[in-house]
């Protein structure tokens, strides 16, 4: 059983990297574009963040009362499902449906492949490794997510449907991978399995300081990381337009991206060594501000420029998402990992579809949205980002956001 429990280790990060297969996230706005319409092509990705956001939390019960291994078979099955339809529907329901499925493989797996690993390291007693393993699988996703990005790009100019028939066989490889996993040993917290008292756990990992100090460090994280994903758009298309590559869109937005995640990847080499040399409050503050000062440059302007910084998008994420995790792991109990982790999610998708409902409800009516709207937001964004650093640099020096001993294996 032990040496199952530790193939889980293994296999965890090469079914992270089987999910990044994204070969059609560089291309698919593009691809329903020439089936439907623009509008519609904005409303099947709002039909896939709705399926996703709302499936959140009640994926993350279910992972803690059916397991994490059924669970995780359950998100394989619905991205493979959901990846074919892609490939082969031709009518607005159809696609609509596999972003549904898709957004539902999503939420399966948020929160429960990260409960899988750590529970199955701290089986094996080898928990004190959950941030170096995070460090090794996030190498794996974005290397998964640069090489699907822009070789996804190049088939798509051979035929549009390519790239979702090469995710929908990475689908595949994920869930035969996904069938080896074994369920790890998980501890109750709570006699009786009243359901009472486990939701009476998760309250209490509310009111732990260190774990609010985590849950609001996520959730301004994730709004900030996704600001540049959302008005970087004009940037790229203008930037595209000046030089007469538009034909080339597909191919040249699968590049981007991969330079983007090729970036990250390499900036999480030297994750471990920041680490240690900064301490854990540091470095992740470091990396927020990071990322505000991306938003920054893109308020102060319009210039190509951009582009440069926007390639830095995901370099916060590598110097700080693994050791969040390290962190929060062993501060949650067995019968609510996988349903805090998920709750944090949810809140993370909702504050920032809100944030920018107010920012949409400030913008002109206009076609393509103006700079001087974008540079506005934009501006709130920082000042807003600003305060939250300071007053998490503050309460960070009160509560012991590091850990009591380090014990960071290399």
């Amino acid at each position: 059983m032990t040496a199952a429990i530790t193939r889980n280790i293994q296999l965890y990060r090469w079914s992270r990297f089987l999910r990044s297969m994204i070969f059609w996230q560089a291309v698919w706005f593009l691809y329903f574009q020439n089936v439907l319409s623009a509008t519609e092509a904005i409303l099947l990705y709002a039909v896939y963040d709705v399926a996703s956001t709302l499936l959140e939390v009640p994926s993350g019960y279910m992972s803690d009362r059916l397991g994490r291994r059924k669970t995780l078979i359950a998100s394989a099955i619905c991205a493979l499902f959901g990846t074919i339809l892609l490939a082969i529907g031709d009518s607005f329901s159809t696609f609509a449906l596999g972003q549904i499925l898709i957004g539902a493989g999503v939420a399966f797996a948020s929160g429960t492949d990260e409960a899988m690993l750590y529970e199955s390291l701290a089986a094996t007693g080898r928990a004190n490794e959950i941030e170096a393993q995070e460090i090794t699988a996030w190498r794996y996703s974005y290397t998964a997510l640069a090489l699907s990005a822009v070789t996804g790009g190049a088939m798509a100019l051979v035929s549009p449907v390519l790239p979702f028939v090469a995710a929908a066989v990475a689908m595949i490889a994920l869930l035969w991978v996904t069938l080896r996993f074994v369920e790890p040993p998980r501890t109750s917290s709570v006699d009786g399995g009243s359901e009472l008292l486990r939701l009476g756990s998760l309250g209490a990992s509310f009111r732990n300081p260190i774990l609010l100090w985590f849950f609001v460090l996520g959730v301004l994280m994730y709004g900030f990381s996704h600001l540049p994903f959302v008005f970087g758009q004009p940037f790229i298309h203008a930037a595209l337009d000046d030089v007469g590559l538009a034909s080339s869109a597909p191919l040249i937005s699968g590049v981007v991206t991969a330079l983007m995640m090729g970036i990250s990847v390499t900036a999480s080499l030297i994750a471990l060594r920041l680490r240690r040399a900064l301490g854990l409050p540091l470095l992740l503050l470091s990396a927020f501000a990071l990322q505000i000062a991306i938003s920054g440059v893109m308020a102060l302007t319009d210039n190509a420029i951009v582009l440069a910084f926007l390639l830095l998008r995901m370099v916060p994420d590598a110097l700080s998402r693994p050791f969040i995790l390290g962190r929060i792991q062993p501060l949650l109990t067995d019968d609510n990992r996988a349903t805090w982790l998920s709750l944090k999610s949810f809140a993370c998708r909702l504050v920032f579809a809100t944030a920018l409902a107010f920012g949409a409800i400030s913008t002109t009516d206009a076609g393509t949205m103006p700079y001087v709207d974008i540079a506005t937001i934009l501006r709130v964004a920082c000042l807003i980002g600003l305060a939250a650093l300071v007053a998490l640099a503050i309460a960070a020096r009160r509560i012991a956001i590091a850990h009591e001993k380090e014990t960071i294996t290399p």
